[in-house]
């Protein structure tokens, strides 16, 4: 009889941990990971997308970027209990390194049925989670204090029975502990909203100088809290409590995970490929084989997948100074048009590993697989066989889109920058080139310009999806009424949003790109907190620049001779100002002034004057 199939969502910001587990569950055929994710919003909307069966979640969330203590597990316990409240059909399995027993009785009274140390034998992992994806409980017998041992699989003392923990032992200890760590949490969240701000592209030079001033008085803060409130030595039982965690640790280590459970991958993967520690915490806990940069880049995907989707959940509005092609939808279709982008790019790379496609073939390949992409997507985003009846036709929408493919491949999708080195990057981990510099791949320049790339040719392909459709159907009733934003969507103001993308693009084909081969940099759309930016890039763009004629390269021309004839005109009309300002101020100005007060003191005069009388005697008092 077959086994159901068991959905699983990890939650862990660990994302080597989630390497290593998620490859150690494949050898299994009745669990399935659906998805993983590190941030709320990347599990609310997974959920919402593909329900599971079982969610495996950290308690220990924010400690991987966190420098608060190591046992703080607020995040993780706010996280499961919002995933109670949401999906309370769905069990929730917690996984700790360093169990906090104040969070694990609170998960438990949130409605969490299972619980394990990340130190378990992988045969008791495997046996919690089939039991709690049942409907079942398990609690571990290495749980901390506040969940008694249990002899039998789901087996729970209720709260009354369980041992005090150390904190009711010691209130005072407790309270002062508390103080300090609610103080840490306020400036370690004061820090990553200024932290996210500076990040933003196009930030004024004042606000980032105020926001930066803020930051190190934050910084400042921190430091001064944890000089007055440091935390006190820890007594004999906790000491015992971190020994008895060690030794689970060192047992998980030297046994099942790594004898049995990965007894099977070791046989499809090459012993002599390079092998990844995962670590939970400070200590190492089992060896997981990196078989190719295929599988190593997994976890590098999802990473950047998952910023850009908490990033899509803030506004949509257009922060640049010229027009996009989306800047006419609604601002829901405007993030359903990205999430479709996104779903099919992730299937293109799943797809481009399957086929194991090499870096060499991947460049002749990239018009066509970026064509692919625009056109699932545009299939999607419409749907296959939309029909618009216009008069006595009946238009499948999609097929009349599609007949503008050689203009949108010339004027956006082929213009789509270093799209080659971003599938490479996510493909096999080839390093990023960031400022003339290469950058490894887990490195936090190539995240960050990654990043850049990603949310670049989203944006690019969007604006391709809609460009077609401004073509053919932009003045159709039936079409404004799906898609479009209600401000635009008048005649006039659709006619006149037509003909600003029209002189975007003339002005971009003649002024715009040979000014940035010239300057040798790429100009991006990127998504930040506040909408769609632009942020250019330096790179080398010789070989284009040598290409250029006519208009495009007189334009590069006019550049040029500006550059070498602006400074040393500035620096004549700079002196020849000068000169002009001496002249007024010391000989005019001057000239001026005595006259000025020569008529002053002539006025002075005959105002005595007429004081003394006519015959120059003083008036009888």
């Amino acid at each position: 009889m077959t086994e159901p199939l068991v959905k699983l969502l990890l939650i862990d910001d660990d994302l080597v941990f989630r390497l290593g587990l998620r490859t150690w569950l494949e050898q299994f055929p009745d669990l399935q990971v659906i998805g993983e994710a590190e941030t709320e919003a990347t599990v609310l909307q997974i959920l919402a997308a593909s329900p599971a069966t079982l969610i495996i979640l950290n308690l220990d969330l924010g400690r991987a970027v966190s420098t608060w203590t190591s046992r703080d597990q607020e995040a993780g316990l706010q996280l499961c209990q919002l995933l109670k409240r949401q999906y309370p059909q769905i069990p929730i399995l917690l996984l700790s390194a360093s169990p906090l027993p104040e969070a694990i009785a609170a998960a438990r009274q949130s409605g969490a049925e299972g619980y394990c140390a990340k130190g378990t034998r992988a045969t008791e992992l495997l046996t919690a989670i089939r039991q709690v994806a049942t409907g079942q409980s398990y609690w571990s017998a290495n749980a901390p204090a506040t969940i008694a041992p249990s002899t039998q699989v789901g087996a729970a003392l209720p709260v009354s029975d369980r041992p005090l923990a150390v904190s009711q032992r010691h209130p005072l200890l407790a309270l002062w502990q508390k103080q300090r760590l609610s103080g840490l949490q306020q400036i370690d969240a004061a820090l990553a909203a200024i932290t996210a701000q500076l990040r933003q592209p196009g930030l004024p030079v004042l606000d980032r100088a105020v926001l930066a001033g803020r930051w190190r008085e934050l910084r400042a803060a921190r430091w001064v809290v944890n000089q007055l409130l440091a935390p006190p030595e820890p007594d004999p039982e906790t000491l015992r409590d971190r020994s008895s965690t060690l030794s689970d640790i060192s047992r998980w280590e030297e046994s099942g995970w790594e004898e049995s459970a990965w007894e099977e991958s070791d046989r499809r993967i090459s012993v002599s490929e390079p092998s990844l520690r995962i670590s939970t915490g400070s200590e190492l806990v089992a060896s997981v084989p990196i078989t190719s940069p295929e599988l190593a880049g997994r976890p590098l995907q999802s990473r950047l997948f998952d910023r850009t989707v908490s990033k899509l959940q803030s506004p949509l509005q257009n922060l640049t100074n010229t027009p996009l092609e989306i800047d006419i939808l609604r601002e829901e279709k405007k993030r359903e048009l990205l999430y479709i982008i996104l779903r099919k790019l992730e299937e293109t790379l799943d797809e481009l590993r399957f086929a194991q496609v090499q870096p060499a073939q991947l460049l002749e390949k990239q018009p066509a697989v970026i064509r692919d992409l625009w056109v699932a997507t545009t299939t999607d985003f419409f749907g296959k066989y939309y029909t618009l009846q216009l008069g006595a036709m009946n238009l499948e929408v999609v097929k009349v889109l599609l007949q503008d493919t050689p203009t949108v491949e010339s004027e956006i999708l082929n213009k789509t920058p270093l799209s080659w080195d971003l599938f490479t990057y996510l493909l096999f981990q080839i390093p990023l080139v960031v400022d003339n510099v290469p950058y490894a791949a887990h490195t936090p320049e190539a995240i960050e310009r990654a990043e850049c790339l990603l949310q670049n040719l989203l944006l690019q392909v969007a604006n391709a999806v809609i460009q077609p459709l401004l073509n053919h159907f932009a003045d159709v009733e039936v079409i404004k009424q799906t898609f479009y934003d209600r401000r635009l969507i008048s005649t006039r103001e659709i006619e006149r949003f037509r003909n600003s993308l029209s002189w975007k693009y003339r002005l971009e084909r003649y002024v715009g790109e040979p000014k940035a081969i010239f300057e040798s940099q790429y100009e991006l759309l990127v998504l930040d907190s506040r909408g769609i930016a632009k942020t250019s890039i330096y790179s080398p763009r010789n070989q284009e620049l040598r290409e250029l004629a006519g208009l495009q390269l007189a334009v590069t021309l006019v550049l040029e001779t500006r550059d070498a004839i602006a400074p040393r005109f500035r620096s004549a009309i700079a002196f020849l100002g000068s000169g002009f300002v001496y002249v007024l101020t010391e000989v005019l100005g001057r000239g001026i002034g005595l006259i000025g007060r020569g008529i002053l003191q002539g006025i002075g005069s005959a105002w005595q004057d007429t004081k003394i009388g006519k015959n120059g005697e003083r008036p009888k008092q």
